[in-house]
């Protein structure tokens, strides 16, 4: 059990949020959700003892173990893969290098000898022995084959570095697990992997995650942090989700009764207050006027851009074909003879494990890269639009505010007129005056669906656009692509995005082409029958 008693965060004499009173119990997964700057990984900070509060203090049951999932992927590099996977329970492998110094000895004093029993001893109910293949266990489950556990972690890529710094968090059953996005980088079958993972674990669970499907199925409550303060529900971010929004309605309503019901005294205490046979009567309204509760709905956190994207023109008949396409990236061949058509208004979604592949594939067909064989074909009525994974070449070292960097990929002349579009990505007043090289990992996506918004192209490329955005602008970002009436192609590791946009799917695997016009769930049960 861990528990935040009267928690509160200031920054600057402003409070984050204040008065946080939850216990959270052994066998429950709970979802922290918020808008960006909410506060969600402080709070986890706050509770793994990374950060002191303001105000309060955290309660944890004596004995347990806490374990928290990494974000600095270099800070384990001058470690083999098992002993970073290891040292996920600090006391293990404390005992495991004290022994081995003792063993190392060619005698050993009395002394000596009761410390080495005493290691051996906890070593023993710790389950030690069984330790290293629990590690291993755990590695091939997140992708991480028997191959890579002997090898420098600054051997890995950075997306094989995060599995194993997630198998550390996960590494000997914590009895408390704090995770901060821990399907970011993940494939599909890894995500899945942990979904199962985390359903079987009897541990108390606290996850931060931007993904609405694995929120869905492993969470048993939601913490939501909105208007400075903290609210625990019972059930799944679906859940959470209906509620607020039946219970925003029935403030809206009730609000609009009592202004009406306020109205109607006011004019009767107005009309009546000076007649001495009525002045009971206004009396009586009065005192009931003033028992209403006419104050406003507090002010939500949270805020959602205005996604919506509208082409000059509608796609011809001819689309895209691609045929026997081919590249090596590096000593890799990561295409490999890739052939496929493209038809009018079709969402397509490219799956598969290798995120090379995908990325060349769309840098490809954007015109960023050239194949080694075959061809791309685009239609003569196309106008296409790209959403890179890295935008970095866009913001990097670029020292134009934002007027200017939306003014450079538009037609837009007036600067009302380019604040309008910035401010629909919720870049209002001085924010619109940013420098394009400060902004953070969400800004720089949403100034990249901006300018996408304004390209009017019919047909939009996605590559993994929901990476670094908050929930409500994934929400947004959903919408506007459902209702786009061209054609799409793109790729994503969310769950629910793929599975709400997508009428066609492609996997691009070499060695394992498919393609059908089916959407994501259907896909998914399909290759689980075919293992």
């Amino acid at each position: 059990m861990i528990a935040a008693i009267d928690v509160e965060l200031s920054y600057s004499g402003k409070p984050l949020f204040k008065h946080a009173d939850i216990t959270f119990s052994r066998g429950n997964c709970y979802g922290i959700i918020g808008a960006n700057g909410a506060g969600k990984s402080t709070f986890l900070k706050i509770l793994s003892g990374e950060i002191e509060p303001t105000h309060g203090n955290i309660a944890i049951t004596p004995g347990e173990r806490i374990s928290v999932l990494r974000q600095d992927h270099f800070a384990f590099d001058e470690y083999p893969v098992i002993r970073t996977v290891l040292m996920g329970n600090k006391r293990l492998v404390e005992i495991m290098d004290e022994k081995e110094v003792l063993y190392a000895k060619e005698d050993f004093t009395e002394e000596e000898g009761l410390r080495l029993s005493e290691l051996e001893e906890e070593f023993l109910e710790m389950d030690g022995w069984s330790a290293e293949s629990d590690a291993e266990i755990l590695l091939n489950g997140l992708g991480v084959t028997n191959e890579f556990h002997e090898l420098m972690m600054n051997e890995l890529s950075n997306d094989m570095k995060v599995k194993v710094l997630l198998a550390q968090a996960l590494f000997g059953n914590p009895d408390i697990l704090l995770m901060d996005e821990p399907t970011n980088h993940l494939d599909t079958d890894a995500i899945e992997w942990l979904e199962d993972f985390l359903l079987e674990l009897q541990s108390t669970v606290l996850v931060v995650s931007h993904d609405r499907h694995f929120l869905n199925t492993v969470c048993t409550h939601i913490v939501d942090i909105d208007f400075g303060k903290m609210e625990l529900y019972t059930g799944n971010y679906d859940f959470w989700y209906e509620y607020t929004q039946i219970r925003q309605k029935q403030l809206k309503e009730q609000n609009k009764k009592d202004e009406a019901k306020a109205e109607e005294l006011k004019a009767f205490i107005a009309r009546f207050s000076a007649n001495k046979s009525k002045s009971r009567q206004a009396t009586s309204r009065r005192k009931l006027l003033e028992s209403l509760d006419l104050s406003d709905m507090p002010v939500s956190s949270r805020r959602f851009p205005y996604v919506d994207f509208k082409p000059d023109r509608e796609v011809g008949k001819d689309v895209l074909t691609v045929t026997n396409l081919s590249k090596t990236v590096g000593d890799r061949k990561v295409l490999d003879g890739v052939s496929f058509t493209i038809n009018p208004c079709e969402k397509v979604a490219f799956v598969g494990t290798d995120a090379v592949a995908k990325t060349t594939l769309f840098k490809i067909l954007a015109g960023e890269m050239e194949p080694d064989e075959g061809e791309i074909k685009w239609g003569v009525t196309t106008s296409q639009d790209y959403f890179p994974s890295d935008n970095s070449e866009y913001f990097d070292g670029v020292e134009d505010n934002l007027i200017d960097w939306l003014r450079n990929y538009s037609n837009l002349i007036f600067e009302t007129d380019v604040r309008g579009w910035l401010g629909r990505m919720m870049f209002s007043g001085d924010d619109a005056l940013k420098q394009a090289k400060v902004l953070s990992g969400g800004e720089r996506v949403r100034c990249m669906l901006c300018k996408m918004m304004l390209s009017g192209a019919n047909v939009l490329i996605f590559d993994e656009p929901t990476n670094h955005l908050d929930l409500e602008s994934i929400a947004s970002l959903n919408e506007g692509i459902i209702k786009y009436p061209q054609t799409i192609l793109f790729t994503s590791h969310d769950h629910q995005f793929v599975e709400t946009v997508a009428d066609r799917i492609i996997d691009i695997t070499t060695g394992h082409h498919f393609d059908r016009k089916i959407g994501y769930e259907e896909y998914l049960q399909l290759m689980k029958e075919q293992h």
